[in-house]
């Protein structure tokens, strides 16, 4: 009898200990998923395909970032002309199960096969993994919306006109902004990110100060960016990335911090220094890591860290 109770009582005692060990586990998971980093690159267009597989283009890109972390995923927005090639890259670097999601950009909605590339890389809307949201009618695969951790991400595609994803040349159309809108009411997550090829504010590289596509990009339509930029502040929007002018930089601009993540061509456009940007989400508060090629050493380094205050 004394037996049969001690037994029965070391038994209560390890399922006390699973449950204790399996909650604990549990809180880790959630916490590792809660704490990551992800990568940002734009505007490698037209180097990283077989030509150019060496450190000195997109590669060297994709070498530097291997050795800074390569974090959870990475997401280009646009120029990313043909995207077939940054995928094989990527495979290449990090392996052919690294998360890549990519954003279209204008050379990118001009090109057919671009376009049916991309179309079917995230075919039927919710190819790639964990999307929440899958864009309005006739961008189902080219817009959207995912969850990683306590983030929220949106990918825009600023071509779309309502009805084809290469009708426009660059804008925030009523029927972009009402998508997002919707997507933005239906988060409860703690941080967002969005992501679109052409700034909202095009700024001068910050650096060397060149100035690209100043009024040819989101600035063309002023009273849709204005609509939009809105928008991104009602909604505590952290940051908007971009990419397009080539030019590296970051401000915070009436409460929500734009980066453009400039270009990762390597030393194949000498007019600005290539780049990518690291992300660092915490529970406390997220992070930037910005790192950019010195051309006569073929090195990239991290030269700009910062917390999005």
């Amino acid at each position: 009898m004394k037996s049969s109770i001690t037994k029965r009582c070391h038994l209560f005692w390890l399922f006390v200990l699973v449950i204790i060990f399996g909650i604990g586990f549990q809180t880790y998971a959630q916490q590792k998923i809660d704490e990551f980093s992800f990568i940002v690159t734009a505007d490698m267009r037209e180097y990283a395909g077989p030509k150019y597989q060496t450190s000195d283009y997109f590669l060297g890109t994709c070498e530097a970032i291997l050795d800074a972390g390569k974090g959870a995923f990475m997401i280009s927005p646009g120029d990313i002309d043909p995207p077939c090639f940054v995928r094989e890259t990527l495979s290449k670097v990090f392996g052919k199960d690294y998360i890549w999601y990519p954003v279209v950009g204008n050379h990118d909605s001009e090109t057919k096969k671009d376009m049916a590339y991309l179309r079917e890389y995230n075919a039927g809307g919710d190819r790639l993994p964990f999307i929440v949201n899958i864009g309005p009618k006739g961008s189902e695969e080219t817009m959207y919306s995912f969850d990683y951790g306590n983030v929220h991400f949106v990918v825009l595609n600023q071509y779309y006109d309502g009805n084809s994803d290469i009708g426009t040349d660059g804008d925030i159309v009523d029927a972009t902004y009402q998508w997002l809108v919707n997507d933005l009411n239906n988060t409860k997550k703690k941080y967002i990110f969005i992501a679109g090829h052409e700034p909202a504010y095009p700024l001068p590289d910050m650096d060397n100060k060149r100035v690209r596509h100043y009024g040819d990009s989101l600035d063309k339509y002023p009273k849709n960016r204005d609509r939009f930029w809105k928008l991104l502040k009602k909604k505590s929007v952290v940051v908007y990335f971009c990419g397009h002018t080539h030019n590296t930089s970051i401000k915070k601009i009436d409460g929500v911090y734009q980066i453009d993540a400039g270009h990762c061509r390597g030393i194949a456009d000498k007019g600005a220094q290539s780049s990518f940007v690291k992300i660092n989400v915490k529970e406390d508060g997220c992070q930037y890591e910005i790192y950019r090629m010195d051309i006569g050493k073929r090195v990239y380094k991290l030269r700009y860290f910062g917390v999005f205050d």
